[in-house]
């Protein structure tokens, strides 16, 4: 069975402070979360790579081999998930690293889900940069 992980990263402004989220459950239904600052500045994109880094390094620790992480960024799973992205200039060393990461597991699999899938990651990734998580207000017509 997989450890099922989701990975989220912040910068404020952007670019700016980079807060890394993510949030992970061990086969065995042990729930593991970090919330860091990154050192130095960057972007988003920088943010969200570092969160999947942060949380692959830990995951190395813990021994786990089997990995199935959750991502909302799709260029992060594009980059690293993919041997035919094309590469971003800026950031390629950092897709580099992120890459062999990656690649010294096991079994790994990352996949791209929407936003609203990945609400803890991205609260913990907020509260590392001391921000609150968004507020979600509901629009529309009640059903009766």
């Amino acid at each position: 069975m997989p450890w099922l992980i989701h990975t989220d990263g912040s910068a404020l402004p952007n670019p700016g402070r980079m807060g890394l989220g993510a949030v992970w459950t061990a086969p065995d239904g042990t729930r593991h979360t970090l919330s860091q600052v990154a050192p130095g500045t960057g972007c988003n994109n920088e943010a969200e790579v570092r969160a999947l880094m942060a949380a692959l390094q830990a995951l190395k620790l813990q021994g786990a081999d089997d990995l199935r992480l959750h991502c909302d960024n799709s260029i992060v799973v594009e980059q690293v998930g993919t041997s035919t992205a094309k590469p971003i200039a800026r950031l390629a060393a950092l897709f580099d690293e992120a890459r062999a990461l990656f690649h010294a597991f096991d079994q790994a699999t990352l996949v791209w889900i929407p936003q609203h899938r990945n609400a803890e990651a991205d609260a913990l990734a907020r509260a590392a940069l001391g921000m609150a998580a968004p507020r979600v207000v509901k629009t529309g017509k009640k059903r009766r």
